[in-house]
């Protein structure tokens, strides 16, 4: 039996917004055996986990509690006991009405060695995304922060509201979409004015926040009317009337925009930060997926004689990738380039070769194979070798165009892209149901795939209303080829002006 007492970690998972989280949350994240979290702790944080992490779910949803706390309390202290380092992960901050002290006190009470992590508290989150300061130097010098689940019949009430008459600062109730009635009731039976501003905030600091103002004397009907469910914030006071002007985050120019990412997993990361920089909500289900190719002996072949090439073309990050983790596995390295021009298809595939300390002679302006040949021609390229490390199934233009110039060119595979198995069903579910507004596709491997996971003869019907971003023209042309238009193609042919062509669309008003 094991004697050593483990640790437990009380980390606030923050609001909502997983760019929120703490670098120290994050550590302790990763070294948990065991993380038992909440509904408000973003799901996507158990990315840093490690894979054999035990992870538990606490729910804990509006008052439905998935879990009971004197169940969570013994679950963490079971596996303290055990000698497991545990994370209890909670929305918001742990100890602002996160019943954090209260795991902390049973913690104590069995000796357990613990640490607190504080976390960005939704009370003071939530209201800066809805642009509302909660004081401000000409309208509030203090703010109270009040839990709004306080029973309305409760013999003694902790909540002295006579006193929150006193001084007029901010008052920000937090979990108070079941009270919120009551909250009006007793504010304004104790003097606060019935024009008194008030914003209700749902789903804060995410892409699916709503927000709703008014005054104490309507804003329970507006909530009614705009069918606010929890998680809430409402925030009451002067300050609020400040949000017509500091609204920031909701004028995003994709904000709210649900956005289908196609990308393969391993390279959706950039997309992803570009398009929630511009306020959207990515969606990331993967049609194709980077894997080695059957057989490694083309790429060894030419990497034993890499001297005899005069150059190498590389078309992806991708390519790049693989290239150099054979390269290394053959005990060669970097040195062995000397002397050879490296050419490159596209700004990101130039920058990953400038990270391994490699020169780029050659960067066409047109991120097009159709750009390399161009600028091929002018030069003389008879009786030259190419060396040309790509996917297994890739246009045939390059190599094509290169033999007719009068030049040698090894094709040979690196990767190749299969398609996903078993989420067909969720996309077509997803779009059956609305709740996709673009779909981007970053290469023709992206649209092909998915015409096969959503049926050929259906994907046109499916993607009918939902606007279609292309990377660039020879994607745009495969989706054209199965009859559908497109909206977005950028002029340059990367993610972020692809992001930045669509926030332009979405901009113009429709006709």
């Amino acid at each position: 039996m094991n004697t050593r007492k483990g640790k437990v970690y009380l980390v606030g998972a923050g609001p909502g917004d997983p760019g929120l989280v703490t670098l120290k949350a994050i550590d302790a994240i990763a070294e948990a055996d065991c993380i038992v979290y909440d509904f408000l702790a973003n799901s996507s944080l158990l990315e840093y986990a490690r894979k054999n992490t035990e992870i538990i779910y606490a729910g804990k949803k509006g008052g439905d509690k998935t879990l009971p706390q004197e169940e969570i309390n013994r679950l963490i202290i079971q596996r303290a006991l055990e000698g497991k380092t545990v994370v209890r992960l909670k929305g918001g901050d742990p100890f602002i009405f996160g019943r954090g002290g209260e795991e902390a006190e049973e913690l104590a009470e069995y000796d357990i060695p613990f640490e607190v992590i504080p976390g960005v508290s939704s009370a003071t989150a939530v209201p800066a995304y809805a642009g509302i300061p909660l004081t401000h130097r000409d309208l509030s010098s203090s703010v109270t922060i009040i839990t709004g689940q306080e029973a309305p019949l409760k013999e003694r009430p902790n909540i002295a509201w006579d006193r929150l008459s006193v001084g007029r600062g901010t008052l920000v109730f937090v979990m108070g979409w079941k009270n919120l009635s009551f909250i009006v009731e007793r504010l304004l039976e104790n003097g606060w004015s019935p024009s008194t501003p008030v914003a209700v905030i749902r789903w804060g600091t995410l892409t699916k926040q709503i927000t709703v103002t008014g005054t104490l004397m309507n804003i329970c009907d507006l909530v009614k009317q705009k069918d606010i469910k929890p998680p809430v914030v409402t925030v009451v006071g002067d300050v609020v009337a400040l949000r017509e002007r500091l609204n920031w985050f909701e004028k995003k120019p994709l904000f709210g925009w649900r956005v289908l990412v196609t990308r393969a997993q391993e390279q959706a990361g950039e997309l992803v930060r570009v398009l929630k920089r511009y306020g959207a909500e990515p969606v990331v289900i993967p049609t194709i997926k980077i894997t080695p190719p059957p057989s490694w002996n083309a790429i060894d072949r030419a990497i034993r004689r890499l001297s005899t090439y005069d150059w190498i073309i590389f078309t992806s990050v991708n390519g790049v990738r693989y290239f150099f983790e054979r390269l290394y596995t053959l005990g060669k390295d970097i040195r062995d380039l000397k002397g050879i021009n490296i050419c490159t298809i596209g700004p990101k595939t130039e920058g990953a070769l400038r990270k391994r300390g490699i020169r780029v002679e050659l960067v066409p302006g047109d991120y097009r194979a159709e750009g390399v040949i161009e600028v091929l021609k002018r030069k003389r390229i008879r009786g030259q070798r190419f060396l040309l490390p790509r996917a297994e199934k890739a246009r045939e233009i390059l190599p094509e165009e290169i033999r007719r110039l009068g030049g040698r060119i090894d094709v040979v595979p690196v990767y190749r892209t299969v398609m996903p198995r078993k989420e067909g069903e969720r996309i077509r579910e997803l779009l059956r149901e609305g709740r996709i507004d673009c779909v981007t596709f970053t290469s023709s491997s992206t649209v092909n795939n998915l015409a096969r996971m959503l049926g050929k003869k259906r994907i046109k019907e499916l993607l009918s209303g939902v606007c279609i971003a292309c990377i660039g023209p020879i994607t745009a042309s495969t989706v054209r080829g199965l009859g559908m238009d497109v909206d977005i193609v950028p002029q340059e042919y990367t993610i972020e002006a692809m992001v930045e062509a669509m926030a332009e669309w979405r901009a113009v008003p429709l006709k």
